[in-house]
């Protein structure tokens, strides 16, 4: 089963806001063109980044935390329901897990693209 890089990161935005967390207008898509840009924030070794831009790794770790929530949220559904708690309902319980479910698709998917990408780098020739 694959996915498009853009159809997981519109995954990503859309669970971003229904938990209620704004993405920022500097994580949105950039205009895309036919040129490279520069790598905005990376300098020469020692430099720090520009204040106020994300970075990849920030970027990569909300969304880990991000799929990680929703699975605790999602386990704490199953439990009330199988414990019979009266605000867990069925429906609720199952569009849980298939959020969680997608969700993790969706970081396994970007990382397998990103140990393509590694490979891929770490194949080119010199």
């Amino acid at each position: 089963m694959s996915y498009s890089v853009d159809s997981v990161l519109s995954q990503i935005r859309s669970y971003q806001s229904q938990m209620g967390q704004a993405v920022p207008a500097r994580v949105a898509d950039a205009p895309r063109g036919d040129a490279i840009g520069g790598l905005g924030g990376v300098g020469a070794p020692g430099q720090l980044q520009q204040p106020g831009r994300v970075g990849f790794g920030e970027t990569l770790r909300g969304a880990m935390e991000g799929v990680n929530s929703a699975q605790h949220r999602t386990g704490e559904l199953v439990r009330a329901f199988e414990l019979g708690e009266p605000g867990a309902d069925l429906a609720k319980v199952m569009v849980a897990a298939q959020q969680s479910q997608v969700a993790f698709r969706a970081t396994v998917e970007v990382r397998n693209r990103l140990v393509q990408a590694y490979q891929d780098v770490l194949n080119m020739p010199l």
